[in-house]
């Protein structure tokens, strides 16, 4: 087998910032105003003054208003690799870190999305991976602008729980071999707070604050392997493929100082991914995936990003290898089978579990209430049904909905193209396909 891409070089002090010695004065805490308006006027933010603000915000003496402030200081000032590497670490160590068996070391992996219209990837991904062999600890998050979020979507599943304990978690990787769940007050914390906070202060689509979110989360994780998935495109939050690059560039850089060997997937995203958007719907179409069948771009993109995860941990001996078998996972029943087995595991009655895994389209319809409201937009050229759109209210806010409209590019092309959404893909140093 083909000898995978080497761990990045991990120096004792990831950050190159220089520790407090015994003849240093001790550390006085900035006031946040001070650090506001550093950050406000272009300046640098120390290792002890991004450490000060996130202690602030997971004590609670961050009011609202500061940490906006700071967000948009940081949106419209930026921030350099060393700081955005300093505040990723800061938002890890604002909870606990997991803790695995040694012997899961090279299994342990995970995909993380910036987020576009119809991206149900991660509940196909985690399940079929998880029957490839895989642990997948998945911290996900919720939707931010018009984007819907992977816990949101579970949820709709009645009786699924986001909220699980690290001990939990490691019961759920010997069990199922993957779990899906959400930020708490052990599992990175002050992220929690900011991820929130981005989405009321038009801060979502800023660089560094992006980085330190998707790379914190993972950092507690203690993965062999991280794939991001950077959407570019009228549906995403970066229309512009260099925006994208950039970012990629951002995680896999910022990613190898912490010592994670981090990947970016460009994935192009003009329309929707697949042909349902919104959380009951996206549950649905997941699960069609989960048959073997479904919309041909979502199929595509799972098996190619699974496939680069394999390949990267080591597990086979190239990303072809790899993809080939999250489809076979896919084609025989064992991703959806991982599918079941979490669903109830998190909380979901035995019964329906089943029921939504081994029931038709129709069945699951009316085992989901959410699909219940919908509407079908369809494609100017011949009135083709070109996408399914919740009409429920809980889904999708008013607001949301907007934007989603907004986002949507219908015009007189063909409603489903075959051609794979992966544009490019950013490697690690030293790893080659």
């Amino acid at each position: 087998m083909a000898s995978p891409p080497p761990n990045p070089a991990v120096p004792g002090n990831p950050s190159g910032v220089r520790g407090r010695g015994p003849s240093d004065p001790p550390h006085r805490p900035k006031q946040l105003p001070e650090l506001i308006r550093k950050k406000r006027d272009g300046g640098r933010l120390s290792e002890a003054d991004i450490r000060d603000f996130v202690h602030a915000v997971v004590d609670g003496s961050a009011q609202g208003a500061q940490i906006g402030a700071m967000l948009m200081a940081i949106r419209l000032q930026g921030m350099n690799l060393e700081e955005t590497a300093l505040l990723t670490q800061a938002l890890a160590r604002s909870g606990q870190k997991l803790e695995w068996p040694e012997a899961w070391r090279q299994h342990l992996v995970d995909k993380h999305s910036t987020g576009g219209v119809g991206d149900k990837v991660s509940l196909v991904l985690a399940p079929a991976l998880a029957a490839c062999g895989c642990k997948v600890p998945m911290i996900s998050g919720r939707g931010l602008g018009h984007t819907g979020g992977t816990l949101d979507k579970l949820e709709s599943v009645p009786g699924f729980s986001v909220t699980q304990s690290p001990e939990q978690m490691k019961l759920l990787l010997e069990q199922v071999g993957c779990c899906i769940v959400g930020q708490s007050e052990k599992l990175v914390p002050a992220d929690g707070i900011l991820y929130a906070a981005r989405d009321v202060t038009a801060t979502v689509d800023s660089l560094p604050l992006i980085t330190a979110s998707i790379l914190s989360k993972k950092a507690v994780e203690g993965l062999s392997a991280l794939v991001v998935d950077v959407k570019f495109g009228e549906a995403a939050l970066f229309p512009e493929q260099e925006q994208a690059r950039e970012l990629a560039r951002t995680l896999v850089g910022v990613g190898a100082g912490l010592g994670l060997r981090v990947a970016a997937a460009l994935t192009a995203m003009d329309k929707p991914l697949g042909r349902s958007v919104g959380h009951s719907l996206e549950v649905e179409e997941a699960l069609l995936c989960l048959d073997g069948a479904g919309p041909p771009d979502l199929r595509d993109l799972v098996t190619r990003l699974g496939g680069a995860l394999l390949w990267l941990s080591g597990q086979v001996e190239a990303q072809s290898h790899g993809a080939a078998r999250v489809a076979a996972a896919l084609d025989d029943g064992s991703a959806r089978g991982r599918f079941q087995r979490m669903l109830a595991a998190q909380g979901v009655d035995p019964g329906l579990a089943r029921a939504l895994c081994s029931g038709s389209p129709a069945q699951r319809r009316q085992l989901l209430p959410g699909t219940q409201g919908q509407e079908e937009l369809r494609a100017p050229a011949d009135g083709t049904p070109w996408l399914r759109v919740h009409l429920d209210g809980a889904a999708l806010s008013r607001t949301q909905r907007r934007a989603l409209q907004g986002a949507l590019v219908l015009s007189d092309r063909a409603p489903f193209p075959a051609p794979s959404p992966l544009a490019e893909l950013i490697l690690p140093a030293g790893a080659r396909p």
